[in-house]
C-alpha cells in the first residue's frame, strides 16, 4: 500500500503563478513560504490544524470493525498491504469461525488462509495470526495484553499495530504512523523524517499526550478523503490556509470536490458497522458491490 510522495519544493512557483486566481482565501502563496518558519510558529500552526480537523471530522474513528481487543489486533494485522474495507469485508466470516485466540491457534492453516485470502499475502498473515494467537493462549492467558512492550512480542505485531490496539481497545494514548499519517505530516512540515518511529517521536513532541489517538484518526481521515497521495483535493481542503504544500494537487474548487472520497464525496465508508455518529453510509458486505 506504498504511495509515491512527490515534494513540491522547486516546483511550487510555476504552479502558484498558474493557479493563483483559484487560491482559497488565506491559502499560503509561494512568496510567503520563502521565509523560514520558526519551530514555535510550526507548533502553533500544527495545533490549529488539529483543531480544524476536529471540527471537520468530529466522528473520526478507527476504520476497522471490531468488538473486542482480539478482533482489533487480528484486523490490524490483516490490514497490512490492503484496505480497511477489504479487511472489514473479510473478518465477519473469520471471527464466526475463530472467535477466540484458542480457536485461531488451533486452526487448520489451509482453511484459515482461504478465509483471509481476499486481504492478500494470506499465507504470511495466516502464520502471524496463528502465532500471535498461540502466544496469547500460552503466555497471556488468552487475553490481549494492554502494554506496548508485551504487544510487540507477538508475531506480526509491530509498534504501529500495538499503538492502534492500545489507543482504541485500551484507551492508552498513542500515535499511529501509517502511510497516510506520514505523508500528511511531511506535507504540513511537522517533520521531514521518513522513519515511522522518528515521525512518531517528533509529532508526539508537538501535541499533548491526551490528543495523540484522536490526532491519528483525524489525520488519517483527512488523508483518505481529501489529501490524497497523487492528487490531493487542495481546492476543497478545509485547512488550505494552513498548508505549506497548497497547490500540489487540484486547486479548482469544483474539480477538487470531485476528488473527495467516502462520506465527503457521497460514497459508502469503510466500516460495515460504523459508529452511530458516522454521517455516511456503511460499506457493503463482501460480494455485495
Amino acid at each position: 500500500m506504498s504511495e509515491d510522495e512527490n515534494s513540491a519544493v522547486g516546483e511550487q512557483p510555476a504552479q502558484s503563478r498558474k493557479k493563483a486566481a483559484k487560491r482559497p482565501p488565506g491559502a499560503p502563496s509561494a512568496k510567503k513560504s520563502a521565509k523560514p518558519e520558526s519551530h514555535l510558529a510550526m507548533v502553533r500552526r500544527a495545533r490549529r490544524i488539529n483543531r480544524e480537523l476536529a471540527d471537520v471530522y468530529p466522528y473520526a474513528h478507527p476504520e476497522l470493525d471490531f468488538r473486542n481487543p482480539f478482533e482489533l489486533l487480528v484486523a490490524t494485522v490483516l490490514s497490512a498491504q490492503t484496505t480497511d474495507l477489504r479487511v472489514n469485508q473479510t473478518t465477519p466470516a473469520l471471527f464466526a469461525r475463530y472467535p477466540t485466540p484458542e480457536d485461531m491457534a488451533a486452526a487448520v492453516p489451509e482453511e484459515l488462509e482461504e478465509i483471509i485470502r481476499p486481504t492478500g499475502f494470506f499465507r504470511a498473515k495466516a502464520r502471524s495470526l496463528m502465532g500471535l494467537s498461540a502466544s496469547l493462549r500460552d503466555d497471556f492467558g488468552g487475553e490481549v495484553p494492554g502494554r506496548l512492550k508485551d504487544l510487540v512480542t507477538l508475531p506480526g505485531v509491530g509498534r504501529k499495530t500495538a499503538n492502534v490496539v492500545l489507543g482504541n481497545a485500551f484507551g492508552v494514548p498513542g500515535i499511529t504512523v501509517d502511510t497516510h499519517f506520514g505523508r500528511l505530516v511531511r506535507r504540513w512540515r511537522w517533520t521531514d523524517q521518513e522513519d515511522p518511529e522518528k515521525v512518531e517521536a517528533e509529532v508526539a513532541a508537538i501535541f499533548p499526550k491526551s490528543e495523540w489517538t484522536m490526532l491519528s484518526h483525524r489525520v488519517v481521515f483527512h488523508g483518505r478523503r481529501v489529501c490524497h497521495s497523487r492528487k490531493p483535493a487542495c481546492g476543497a481542503c478545509p485547512i488550505a490556509p494552513l498548508c505549506p504544500s497548497y497547490g500540489e494537487g487540484e486547486t479548482d474548487p469544483e474539480k477538487a470536490r470531485k476528488l473527495l472520497k467516502y462520506e465527503l464525496g457521497g460514497y459508502p465508508g469503510q466500516r460495515l458497522s460504523p459508529p452511530p455518529d458516522y454521517p455516511g453510509r456503511p460499506a457493503p458486505p463482501l460480494g455485495a458491490g
